[in-house]
């Protein structure tokens, strides 16, 4: 029976910068840097532990245009591992490391094999006679909006053909709208699999045939949470398997502690610590963000060690594991005591105003001055970005809303 095993890369954003995270402790935030390469090193030692038939990249290797020569040598040095195993690596570039950057370039080992700035295809044969079309390009510039699917074409003379295509499905989210396809563009090829990039939520859009987005092997920010990985494919002449398999190295995750009943210190404290207990995981580090329901039914002892963030120093100087750690990033009250900004608006000229504030404020420097005389302040402030900025207006009006509920 005609039979092919390979594993499904995509994203792997290889020395992405992880930008304002730096005032997390040292330690971790080396962790979260070396934490894309590990990923991949995790990735290469299943290949090879699998002994699959060959690796596809779905775009995206690098993080910028201008790959570094760290980034490439870490690469170059997995790739020469599968070399080693007699496993190619097929290849294309996304709207991140596009061919049109500039860059001191590295050879890679010659069982990696990249696709051109064009459609193309490579042909893969087992010893046994198995044969397998491979279809994609990588991109020639950043910004490619063009219907690029439309450019594939099935080549007949192989037992299996798989398409490699970095990007957007249409209508299924506000990502980059490069490279945009629809499922029935994708049926009318009449591939076996379609390996895609572009997209870092895993999502199996379609079964028969697969159709599939990995997600990138490591989360690198607060939205791209949980499990990261890829996917290790079965072709046969009888249908496809494929299974999802973990990659990361450290794990985003967000966990909801309901306090629907009186709550005091002691039993916050130790709700806490039953989570940090529950998520961490041997070997791996976790970034956990808190999020406290019901938090009007903390008596006022626990409700001012949850505002004045003593609880949260206290979870972040117990974390002493450096190899298996849980840091607790964040906590955040996660409702508003049944006020909303319509209900709020609805009140007064005063909301209205209140909002109106808010949604004009840029008077970070001004706000903070008295926060700017402290080195350790200064250099978190000076560290937030956009994303940030929003969060903290977001948790100072939920705050207000709550004290004044109260009234």
């Amino acid at each position: 029976m005609k039979q092919v095993t390979f594993m499904h890369w995509a994203d792997l954003h290889l020395d992405s910068p992880f930008k304002g995270l730096k005032h997390l402790p040292e330690n971790i935030f080396k962790r979260l840097q070396d934490s894309t390469f590990k990923a991949l090193a995790n990735m290469t030692d299943e290949a090879i532990q699998k002994a699959v038939d060959f690796v596809i990249i779905a775009g995206d290797v690098f993080d910028g245009e201008n790959r570094s020569l760290r980034a490439q040598a870490r690469f170059r040095g997995e790739m020469a591992k599968l070399a080693e195993k007699g496993i190619p690596a097929y290849i294309i570039h996304g709207n991140h490391d596009h061919l049109g950057g500039t860059w001191m370039k590295l050879e890679m080992p010659e069982n990696v094999h990249i696709f051109a700035g064009e459609v193309e295809i490579k042909k893969f044969a087992k010893q046994d006679e198995t044969t397998v079309h491979l279809y994609g390009f990588s991109y020639p510039e950043r910004h490619l909006t063009d219907r690029w699917i439309d450019r594939y074409q099935k080549k007949e003379g192989a037992d299996f053909h798989i398409g490699i295509l970095h990007g957007h499905f249409e209508g299924a989210s506000d990502h980059d709208k490069y490279a945009p396809f629809r499922l029935g563009d994708l049926y009318e090829k009449q591939f076996d699999y379609w390996a895609l990039g572009h997209i870092h939520k895993r999502q199996v859009l379609s079964e028969e045939p697969p159709v599939i987005y990995p997600g990138n092997p490591q989360g690198r920010n607060p939205k791209e949470q949980g499990e990261k990985g890829f996917y290790t494919v079965s072709l046969t002449e009888r249908g496809t398997r494929y299974e999802f398999l973990p990659s990361h190295d450290v794990q985003w995750l967000e966990m909801k502690l309901d306090f629907s009943q009186a709550a005091s210190p002691g039993s916050l404290f130790d709700a806490c610590r039953q989570a940090v207990s529950e998520v961490r995981s041997e070997g791996k580090g976790v970034i956990l963000s808190l999020e406290i329901e019901h938090a009007h039914m903390l008596d006022p002892d626990a409700e001012t060690m949850l505002q004045s963030g003593e609880l949260l120093e206290i979870l972040q100087e117990e974390e002493k594991d450096e190899n298996s750690f849980v840091w607790v990033r964040d906590l955040t009250i996660g409702d508003m005591a049944g006020i909303d900004r319509n209900l709020a608006a609805a009140k007064g000229d005063f909301f209205e105003d209140l909002f109106s504030e808010i949604d004009g404020f840029d008077r970070w420097h001004e706000g903070l001055m008295p926060l700017f005389s402290h080195n350790a302040a200064r250099r978190h402030l000076e560290g937030l970005n956009e994303e940030e900025k929003k969060q903290v207006l977001l948790e100072a009006e939920t705050r207000l809303l709550q004290l004044l509920a109260q009234d």
